[in-house]
Parts: C-alpha cells; structure tokens; sequence
C-alpha cells in the first residue's frame, strides 16, 4: 500500500488537536487555525521542523518519499513556493538527506491539511 503524506499528516493533525486543543475556547475561526498552524509549524510530532527531523530515521523518511507517488510533485511544488535554490536541491539529493524533504512536505502541505481537519470538525475558516 502507498504511503499517502496527506493522509499521515491529517491523521497527526487530528490527533493533536484531540490532546492539545479544546475548540470551544475559539470563538473565532481564523484565530483558531493561526494558532494551531503556527504550533504545528515547530511540532515535532507533525511537522518535525522543530528538531528538522519527523522520522528520527532518515530510511524511513526515504521509504516514504519512494512509496507516496505524489512526492515528487510535492518537492517541485514546494522548491518553488519556499524559494529554496538550485544549490540546495541538490545538495539535499545529493547528502541523502531525506528528513529534510519529509520535513519539508510536512510543512508544506500543512496549511492545506489543518483547513480540510477544521472544516471537517465544524470550523472552518
């Protein structure tokens, strides 16, 4: 079965919020995801930028970057948004540095995927 980073982080997502968010204390939407982007953003159980590291294993990192086939599509999605260089690419490549790129993903799709959990729970933005 494909590794699906969308379905991985979504499921972390909710799991968070679950253990660390009580939504009644929101009354308003947009505050509600600011907060919890901007938590999830350095939190190393979601995103794993806090520590530049989800995986704690670069081989898992590795197995998921291979068996999620919208990965590449990610890289090059991300590559542009976040202006990261040419340089830096292939550096990245080149190391096997692959936490950096499931980190990267991670936080990359993470606006996307907080707005699908918060619509689903009733609060959206």
């Amino acid at each position: 079965m494909a590794y699906s980073y969308h379905d991985a982080l979504k499921a972390d997502i909710k799991e968070w919020i679950d253990e660390n968010i009580n939504l009644d204390e929101y009354e308003d939407n947009e505050d509600l995801y600011e907060t919890i982007n901007d938590d999830l953003w350095v939190e190393d159980d979601v995103t794993g930028n806090g520590s530049g590291n989800y995986t704690k294993d670069n081989g898992d990192a590795w197995k998921w970057l291979r068996d999620d086939p919208d990965a590449m599509d990610y890289i090059r999605d991300l590559v542009s948004e976040f202006g990261i260089e040419a340089e830096t690419v292939a550096e990245k490549f080149l190391e096997e540095d692959y936490s950096y790129w499931d980190v990267s993903i991670r936080c990359y799709l993470l606006g996307q995927v907080l707005d699908e959990v918060l619509e689903e729970l009733g609060r959206g933005r």
